[in-house]
């Protein structure tokens, strides 16, 4: 067994990932042997994605869990499958918004549709949609299915909700923690539970674990949406002020147009409209001026509180100790 003494309650990145690495190598292994395709153009595609790496939060959160709720048996077989399943989902995802937001670059890396085309980008994001599908039939437990059928929608819900946001200046904080529900938070939660029901987990166990993961979804979300108005932009993997550029309206902004004087307000509600990334520095000015960066890493904290108190009342372990420490790097991290 390996030595887990040096996992603390609050468990570093580094700690983190290497619990869950021999995990994490054979979901990425049954991810890669899963993506295959015979349509050479699939391969190509799904390749440029999981090479493009990442940190893996949402299949690291699902093995993690597992570990963390599992009883003397260990954690469920099922874990890997369950992890690669909601991997495949998020990166449709991620394919699909791309499109959206006409984004040409994630995580340092050309999109996918800036290669190859939207057409191209949304097919394959519907092959990985409906492979994530395949894998989770071949398991043939009802109520993972369901857990996962109500997910995708509640994310395809979550899609249509923050279209209707776009280039909106009355987009306010109740507006837009509900997109954040059901575009980041819902998928983090399913992650958890899904976690808890592969190692047999109670109710009670599966109810923390889930109000764990929707915790962190909103903490990692607000913290994100923070980073696009701080963080460096060589770090941060994408183009700053993207959120800006594309009229959508995120905390910061939303708490800056709430809090300044009508001049101000107006002058934002129109940056707002026309999705004017060229007047970053005037946004940041109205953020910085009623502390709308603060307010926003406030929140964001909250909810990793809010995280940690969910887990309240599971036995204390390393995997434990590992989603703790996850609830503290998502408000902590600069990228």
């Amino acid at each position: 067994m390996p030595d887990h003494s040096s996992v603390l309650p609050h468990a570093t990145l580094p700690q983190i990932q290497a619990l869950a690495a021999a995990d994490m190598a054979a979901v990425d292994a049954l991810i890669r042997t899963r993506l295959a395709s015979d349509v050479v153009l699939i391969n190509q595609i799904a390749e440029h994605i999981v090479s493009a790496g990442g940190k893996r939060l949402r299949p690291m959160l699902v093995v993690l869990a597992a570990q963390a709720a599992a009883g003397a048996a260990g954690p469920g077989a099922d874990r890997h499958q369950l992890a690669a399943i909601v991997e495949f989902i998020h990166t449709s995802t991620l394919l699909h918004d791309d499109v959206v937001d006409e984004s040409d670059l994630r995580r340092g890396r050309s999109t996918a549709n800036a290669i190859w085309g939207n057409a191209a980008s949304v097919l394959v994001g519907d092959f990985l949609y409906s492979r994530s599908f395949q894998l989770m039939v071949e398991l043939d437990r009802m109520e993972v299915m369901q857990v996962l059928a109500d997910t995708t929608n509640r994310i395809a819900e979550g899609e249509v909700l923050q279209l209707l946001h776009v280039r909106n200046p009355d987009t306010d904080e109740a507006a837009y923690l509900r997109v954040i529900e059901r575009k980041t938070a819902v998928l983090f939660a399913a992650g958890t539970r899904l976690g808890a029901l592969a190692s047999g987990a109670d109710a009670a166990a599966q109810q923390a674990l889930y109000d764990y993961g929707m915790a962190l979804g909103y903490a990692f979300q607000i913290a994100d949406d923070v980073l696009d108005y701080t963080a460096d932009a060589a770090d941060l993997g994408k183009n700053l002020g993207d959120d800006l550029a594309e009229g959508k309206a995120t905390l910061p902004l939303i708490h800056a147009i709430a809090h300044s004087g009508e001049a101000v307000r107006q002058r934002l509600r129109a940056i707002v409209e026309h999705g004017d990334d060229e007047a970053m520095p005037e946004v940041l000015a109205a953020i910085h001026a009623t502390g709308g960066l603060e307010y926003s890493r406030q929140r964001a904290i909250d909810y990793a509180a809010a995280a940690e108190a969910a887990l309240a009342g599971l036995p204390q372990s390393p995997a434990l100790a590992a989603l703790r420490g996850l609830a503290r790097y998502a408000v902590e991290r600069t990228h």
